[in-house]
């Protein structure tokens, strides 16, 4: 993706009228005023890491990336969170805060850890990035990007509990108070992160993610996503990642389902249930809740 700035198009030749026929054309598209894509962008999180480029190239000098959007420069995933406007903060008290058609600024304190810059941009450091997420984010979309941070080592537990102690009594404190105590670093995509909000929210208890299953004598058999001990069952979030992206160079798809189905046969023969969802279960997830609570009870 090339980001050209109008200033730049002038400073190599272009006119204006060079400009509207090249936007007529569609060998530029428009991201913001006087910033062009040359190429388009390939989904929405390119999309806005584009127009976050295009907005701090033309924002004031103490305006710093933030939320949501310095999540994604920060390289975390997102799941069900509007891009629709780029997200930075500047460090007054009110002036200056403003929604606009593509820009959201906030005025907050920042400190000088706060700010970091990542490929050129000024950006709130991955700790106050999750601050802010989690106290302006609904719950499940929260968890999806702390889960990510720890899982990447962006943040450990310890930058957490400093960072909820700090933010107590900001707006939204309490529930950032309530997403950093449930996130957890071993979960290994937002699918497993949505399947543990899932899991408390039917009240059943917490599974451990990341089971390793071994077998009497020790050998491993198999890591299941989410495992109950007590209730002898393992439970499997089956994500397109999986069977797609995530495969090991040389395997094809069908290696990855025939490599789950022989380690699910390895589980069920060492007396082990498997309980499996996938993404859309997610987002109406009783019947898989009540086939984890059948089989924690033995039936």
């Amino acid at each position: 993706m090339n980001l050209r700035l109008r200033r730049d198009l002038h400073a190599d030749g272009y006119t204006d009228a060079e400009i509207r026929r090249a936007l007529r054309a569609g060998r530029l598209r428009a991201i913001r005023r006087g910033a062009y894509l040359t190429e388009p962008p390939g989904d929405p999180v390119d999309r806005h890491l584009a127009a976050v480029r295009a907005a701090a190239a033309v924002l004031s000098a103490d305006a710093v990336v933030s939320n949501v959007s310095a999540a994604l420069v920060h390289g975390l995933p997102v799941w069900a969170v509007p891009l629709d406007r780029v997200r930075v903060t500047r460090p007054r008290r009110r002036s200056g805060a403003r929604i606009g058609a593509r820009v959201h600024v906030r005025c907050a304190p920042l400190d000088t850890r706060d700010v970091v810059v990542r490929d050129g941009i000024s950006v709130t450091s991955p700790a106050r990035t999750l601050s802010d997420v989690a106290r302006t984010v609904p719950f499940e979309q929260a968890v999806v990007i702390v889960d990510a941070a720890l899982r990447r080592g962006l943040v450990d537990h310890d930058a957490l509990a400093a960072e909820r102690e700090r933010c107590r009594r900001w707006p939204g404190g309490p529930a950032a108070a309530r997403v950093f105590a449930f996130a957890d670093g071993r979960s290994d995509n937002p699918g497993e992160s949505r399947s543990r909000v899932a899991i408390a929210a039917a009240g059943l208890p917490p599974p451990q993610p990341q089971w390793e299953v071994r077998t009497a004598g020790g050998e491993l058999l198999g890591i299941g996503d989410f495992g109950w001990k007590r209730g002898r069952t393992v439970g499997e979030f089956d994500g397109r990642r999986k069977y797609g992206r995530d495969l090991r160079p040389g395997q094809e798809p069908g290696d990855a389902v025939f490599a789950e189905k022989r380690r699910e046969d390895a589980f069920r023969a060492e007396g082990l249930a498997v309980v499996r969802w996938t993404w859309a279960d997610l987002d109406c997830f009783a019947p898989v809740a009540d086939r984890i609570r059948a089989r924690l009870a033995g039936r």
